[in-house]
């Protein structure tokens, strides 16, 4: 049901920017969008790497997007996708290097491609992201450009090559403040999950990133036994920069104790002994935050068990890269694990 209203979405929304021919197209004649985007910041953007962009092509793309001209966004868009892999790299790397959740009308392509266009622009490097584009088969790379355009169609005003400037400058750097902010100042409305209004029957939760988990324990500082649960993750953009962006746990060195928070819960059957989920809920009670859900009914051992419900409360942290201790220890001493102390329902 979610990837048919996925389609819906995807196709309402290239309708509404390609729009209808322009009859100076529909007669052959030649015209122009005027103005021009200034989109001389694009080359800041690593996900070109140091390939040659076309910026006066991309300039005049952008520009038959924002004016719904679908007989010059035909031309342009097949010209980018056979001939400008570079270009395409960075007009899709400028928007979806820096949202934190593509959406739900991305393509395949875009989900895909989405976690190395942040890990470009985390790095400041974008060899990898570029080379994914340049082996796309030429529909792979229109639907990623198609979606980008989504984006690009709806910023305007000169405040749009500064924009691109301060994500370029200001993703690389962790913890600064939102970069989509300034694509928000230049007027491009960056869509993503939270913004998007989605009948209460459709599930998001694959939507957003999402992680495995597998269980220990720990010792308090006083010495009491404590059950742990550890996050490793089953999607490509999960990770430490997801979790920053979404939980605000404390950094955690393995050493010492994070801090309690109740509005994280770790949900526990009482009937089976198994775990369901771990969710963040709201000041009304409802989940905001799905970072694992159970795939399967799995009971846990006895004295894990007898330990999670004398404890009432679990240490989750987060993330490794596998579902192996070692990995844990690994990221602890690396200084990429992200902590907090949860609250147990049990049900």
């Amino acid at each position: 049901m979610v990837k048919k209203h996925g389609k819906k979405t995807r196709a309402k929304k290239k309708a509404q920017r390609t729009g209808a021919a322009y009859s100076s197209a529909a007669a052959g004649t030649i015209h122009t969008h005027t103005p021009l985007p200034d989109l001389t910041a694009l080359p800041l953007v690593p996900h070109g790497s140091w390939r040659v962009l076309d910026l006066d092509l991309a300039a005049r793309l952008v520009a038959a997007c924002r004016a719904g001209c679908q007989s010059c966004q035909r031309t342009l868009i097949a010209k980018v996708v056979k001939e400008k892999r570079a270009t395409l790299a960075v007009l899709a790397g400028a928007v979806y290097g820096t949202v934190p959740a593509v959406g739900l009308a991305a393509s395949d392509t875009t989900r895909q491609w989405a976690p190395l266009a942040r890990t470009a622009m985390q790095a400041g490097t974008g060899d990898e992201a570029f080379a994914a584009v340049d082996a796309m088969g030429e529909a792979a790379a229109a639907a990623l450009l198609d979606d980008a355009l989504d984006h690009w169609a709806m910023g305007d005003g000169p405040g749009l090559a500064e924009a691109v400037r301060k994500v370029a400058e200001g993703a690389s750097q962790r913890g600064t403040a939102d970069p989509m902010d300034a694509f928000r100042a230049a007027g491009i409305n960056v869509v993503t999950l939270d913004d998007l209004d989605l009948p209460d029957d459709v599930d998001t939760y694959h939507l957003a990133e999402n992680y495995g988990v597998f269980v220990g324990q720990t010792t308090t500082p006083d010495g009491q036994p404590l059950p742990m649960l550890t996050l490793y993750p089953e999607s490509e953009g999960a990770g430490i920069e997801d979790l920053e962006a979404r939980t605000d746990w404390d950094h955690w060195g393995l050493h010492g104790m994070p801090d309690v928070d109740p509005s994280w819960r770790l949900r526990a059957t009482i009937a089976d002994r198994s775990l369901s989920g771990l969710v963040h809920v709201d000041d009304d009670g409802q989940d905001d935050i799905e970072l694992w859900r159970a795939a399967q009914t799995v009971s846990l051992p006895a004295d894990w068990w007898a330990l999670l419900d004398r404890a009432q409360h679990v240490l989750v942290v987060g993330p490794v890269k596998e579902a192996d201790h070692q990995a844990l220890q690994s990221a602890g001493d690396a200084g990429e694990l992200l902590a907090v102390i949860a609250r147990v329902s049990f049900h």
